[in-house]
């Protein structure tokens, strides 16, 4: 492995480690994160690795430091929000999760993404009736069933009025 290298050679170094899904690639990354602190993408690639080995909480950190950080590409961007608010649910960490998708949908609003594991993180915290009216607004947004397409706008307009009866 080349150590001398600069940070674009390093994050392209990153990302073909990262694709090699090994334990060993992940180390790898880990040392070239910490050659590289303040690489968003290198961060990103490291936290991606972490998450593809099941190493969920050795993810966090990383994850943390490429939405902290800047020069991130937003589809990349967008990655680092949804990996970690994935990666803090299953980890039971739900507030932060919450949080994390809630400032990636700051970013990305109409994102059905952030907004499904948003709506996960909502059940886990006990709060199902939200939950299930995002879910809603994710399908009628997003669903390509001919027969909901129909329904979608009843659907949307329902989401937010679940308990209410006529």
């Amino acid at each position: 492995m080349n150590t001398e290298s600069g940070p674009d050679e390093a994050l392209e170094q990153a990302v073909r480690l990262r694709e090699r899904r090994t334990s060993q690639a992940c180390e790898e990354l880990v040392a070239l994160a910490a050659r590289h602190p303040g690489h968003a993408g290198i961060a990103y690639q490291t936290a991606w690795a972490h998450d593809a080995l099941g190493l969920e909480a050795g993810a966090v950190p990383y994850y943390e430091r490429a939405v902290d950080g800047t020069g991130l590409a937003p589809e990349d961007r967008h990655g680092a929000f949804l990996g970690l608010g994935s990666t803090l649910r299953v980890l039971g960490r739900y507030a932060g999760a919450r949080a994390v998708l809630e400032r990636g949908l700051a970013e990305f609003p109409d994102d059905a993404a952030l907004r499904t594991f948003l709506a996960m993180v909502l059940y886990n915290l006990g709060e199902a009736r939200e939950s299930v009216g995002l879910l809603l607004k994710v399908v009628a947004a997003t669903g390509a069933d001919p027969g909901l397409r129909a329904y979608a706008p009843a659907v949307a307009h329902y989401a937010d009025r679940l308990d209410e009866v006529e």
